[in-house]
């Protein structure tokens, strides 16, 4: 989502975090595809004399989301600003999360009714739209992060790779990396999407994560950096997967509950 992608290469290119399956926890880990875990993602483009006002939107919501979150409907909420700009994409984003369409649809229907989607600041949005993704490889650590660091690398398969290859990235390359970074305390929460509506086309996935501090994204980097150094076979791997020229990331910063 940027067009300072060279800024970004050590960071969110996970065309080279692939690399660190190889190491010992993915030796000692079997990684399993987990039920289903639903994402809602409500994308707005705000002028900039309104951003102070989102804050105050994200919280009229807190009430309806936090009950969602202890009856079992959802398992996670949050709202982002986006940190790197770029010309007439989102600037905030709220989301929220759970193992049913059906729970997101019943927190988009109690938001809106209480009046969510008519706030005025919402109404000063130059452009929306909303995606539900799905994800079978996920993990968090319970409780809330306040102003992390969202990172998104979005990718999309070249269309001669398998059908089953981001099940594969996942299991032997991307979640290894994570898990890593979560027991560590380095990340907070990771998880790989794919669209769960088509709004986008197929083949597409997007990888994310979440640092509490900045010096995570470092912390991160520098991971990815290592299993670049100990594992090109798997650069190959992923690279010969994905159309890297239609890759794109977001850095984002927001706050979070997960269950």
């Amino acid at each position: 989502m940027t067009s300072k992608r060279k800024m970004f290469a050590g960071l969110c290119a996970f065309a080279f975090t692939a690399l660190c399956s190889a190491g010992s926890w993915a030796q000692a880990q079997e990684v399993k595809q987990k039920p289903p875990m639903y994402t809602y993602i409500a994308n707005w483009e705000i002028p900039r004399a309104h951003w102070p006002e989102m804050e105050k939107t994200a919280d009229a919501d807190k009430a309806v989301l936090d009950k969602a979150v202890a009856d079992g409907t959802i398992v996670g909420y949050g709202n982002d600003e986006n940190v790197v700009h770029t010309p007439g994409e989102f600037t905030h984003d709220d989301w929220w999360s759970s193992t049913s369409i059906a729970g997101l649809m019943k927190v988009l229907d109690q938001i809106s009714g209480a009046g969510g989607a008519s706030r005025s600041v919402l109404e000063t949005a130059t452009k929306h739209w909303d995606s539900i993704d799905v994800s079978h490889y996920y993990n968090w650590k319970p409780g809330a992060y306040k102003n992390g660091y969202v990172q998104v690398a979005f990718y999309t398969l070249k269309p001669d790779a398998p059908d089953d290859a981001v099940e594969h990235l996942s299991k032997n390359f991307i979640v290894p990396l994570l898990e890593k970074q979560l027991a560590d305390g380095t990340i907070v929460e990771y998880e790989i999407d794919v669209p769960a509506v088509h709004t986008s086309a197929p083949g597409t996935f997007a990888i994310v994560w979440v640092c509490p501090q900045a010096d995570g994204i470092d912390k991160v980097s520098a991971a990815i950096r290592a299993s670049r150094e100990s594992n090109s076979l798997g650069a190959a791997a992923f690279l010969s997967a994905i159309d890297y020229k239609a890759h794109r990331d977001e850095l984002n910063r927001g706050n979070g509950v997960f269950k």
